[in-house]
């Protein structure tokens, strides 16, 4: 270990000072880079278990542990798939305290990576030097499309990469077509805390470009009685992980995911999935400028048990534009799928890890009933 080191934040810090804490004294360090270097540490001393704290994009954030056996497993299969090699350069810009940051640091370790750090930025690529060697790295949508809004100069280091990892929300319609400029591979992933990270993942970009997952090596799916993925392999400790994501089981090792089982709307007697709405509002939206994020959810009604609601982001449209919007959705949904109310939220609520929050911006708008 003695002359391997990462850059983080621009700092060089060698493995062996990183598994001593040497370099505390000598080197000022903020909250994020004590955290991240505190993971470090850990991982080069052996540490053999790792408290992790579940996101909070969905519901109320968890502490759970994940042990190295798990994450080495998840870690060698996502070298493998992308041929990742010593030397090989990869850019960690996820948070570092969550799974998605943490197991970038880990397949870098496992691979003998050069490692790359930079705190969660919405333009991490703004934090590296232009030109630089990159050949992996993963981003949530906001940064990469970010990245493409704001960085076009740097198309040329996305097209160097072996491949780009997408995950942490979804990929809206819009920048699905944007990625088509990009020549590497870009994939968007599903996973999860529990199984340290992605177990199958979905080519975004050019003619292989699919509309469904592909699982990895070695893992077990299946679709239990409620229709919810099911997941078994090493990452999951060979026990049966029973999720809460409705999916279509295409064959043994192929899935199309179709929504989390809480975002089912009974409206009317009629369950309405709030994934197939939210993608019709993304293509209604697809030619506006500047158009606003947003999300949607349901609210009590008398008639209808729950009925389904527009939750946009910024000041309120104006009435001839609202018109606009619903009169496209029109196109996209049924009757009872349309949205029945718009709200509007001045400024989304995020996880730490820069995914929407709903559960908080329905809380400052006073609509969260559960």
């Amino acid at each position: 270990m003695t002359d391997k080191y990462l850059l983080l934040n621009g700092k060089k810090f060698y493995f062996d000072e990183i598994a001593a804490y040497s370099f505390r004294n000598s080197i000022p360090l903020n909250g994020y880079e004590s955290k991240t270097l505190e993971f470090c540490r850990n991982w080069l001393t052996g540490i053999q278990e790792f408290p992790i704290q579940t996101s909070g994009s969905t519901g109320i954030p968890k502490a759970i542990h994940i042990t190295r056996q798990q994450m080495e497993a998840s870690a060698r299969r996502t070298i493998r798939l992308l041929n990742l090699q010593p030397d090989d350069c990869m850019l960690a810009c996820l948070n570092t305290e969550y799974i998605a940051g943490m197991m970038m640091l880990a397949r870098g370790f496992i691979a003998g990576m050069k490692i790359i750090i930079v705190e969660p930025v919405g333009n991490p690529l703004a934090l590296v030097t232009l030109g630089e060697q990159i050949d992996f790295t993963s981003f949530v949508p906001m940064q990469l499309q970010t990245i493409l809004q704001e960085m076009p100069e740097a198309l040329p280091q996305l097209n160097q990469m072996k491949g780009i990892l997408v995950g942490g929300a979804p990929v809206n319609p819009q920048l699905q077509r944007e990625l088509q400029s990009i020549k590497s591979p870009i994939y968007h992933t599903y996973g999860m805390t529990e199984t340290a990270s992605h177990i199958a993942l979905r080519r975004l970009n050019g003619p292989d470009a699919t509309d469904y997952y592909e699982v990895l090596e070695n893992i077990n799916v299946g679709i239990n009685r409620r229709g919810c993925l099911t997941i078994k392999g090493d990452i999951t400790n060979n026990e049966l992980l029973v999720t809460n994501d409705i999916a279509e089981l295409l064959t043994p090792t192929r899935f199309r995911w179709i929504g989390r089982a809480d975002n089912t709307i009974n409206t009317g007697g009629v369950k309405v999935q709030v994934e197939k709405i939210e993608l019709a509002v993304a293509g209604a939206l697809i030619d506006w400028n500047n158009a606003p994020r947003s999300f949607v959810a349901s609210q009590p009604d008398e008639l209808l048990g729950e009925k389904v609601v527009l939750i946009l982001e910024g000041k309120p449209l104006a009435a001839n534009k609202e018109a606009e919007l619903l009169h496209n959705l029109s196109k996209f949904l049924k009757k009872f799928e349309l949205p029945k109310v718009l709200y509007y939220s001045p400024a989304f609520a995020e996880t730490a890890t820069g995914k929407l929050s709903r559960r908080r911006t329905l809380q400052k708008l006073g609509l969260y009933t559960s």
